[in-house]
């Protein structure tokens, strides 16, 4: 069963937690479905979360992230990697759940490459997507915290949060 909006619009942290285990879905342009599970999420928790895209406010590259929950906010780093994040959250609460890792795929990069993500998903909404969904799964209780990875420009205090949620495969 496709997860819709009520799913999504639950806050960044309850999110990250219990995208845990979810199957997310990926048509591709040739028509072949890939189905992978999450095992790795971090949450990114609106405009005072100085890890926060939405920390610098409001932009063209996070408008996204002040919608409602279900929507795909896609960005590149590095010139060459597209990581894939789920908004979450109520309108004009800017939050999102970054996926870092899918059962035997580690690292938000290779999320992407796996995927085949590009500028085109950034804002599609997950509950009525042709191209990528999450359908629902056993809730995982069975799973770690850690701080987020690679964000030690936010400070000791954002950077040591223990918003990464993952699971051991």
């Amino acid at each position: 069963m496709r997860l819709g909006t009520d799913f999504f619009s639950n806050d960044a942290l309850w999110l990250a937690e219990n995208l845990l285990g979810k199957r997310l879905f990926r048509r591709f342009d040739d028509g072949w479905v890939g189905e992978y599970i999450i095992t790795d999420t971090e949450a990114y928790f609106g405009e005072d979360d100085l890890a926060c895209h939405a920390s610098k406010g409001r932009t063209p590259r996070t408008e996204v992230m002040y919608r409602e929950g279900g929507k795909i906010y896609v960005y590149l780093i590095y010139g060459m990697h597209w990581l894939l994040n789920f908004v979450s959250g109520t309108p004009d609460h800017p939050q999102a759940v970054l996926i870092r890792g899918l059962q035997g795929i580690n690292g938000p990069g290779k999320v992407g490459k796996t995927l085949q993500l590009n500028k085109s998903f950034y804002g599609e909404d997950l509950c009525t997507s042709e191209r990528m969904w999450v359908e629902d799964a056993p809730k995982i209780t069975d799973f770690h915290t850690a701080p987020r990875v690679g964000i030690d420009y936010a400070g000791e205090v954002w950077k040591n949060k223990l918003w990464r949620y993952y699971v051991v495969t």
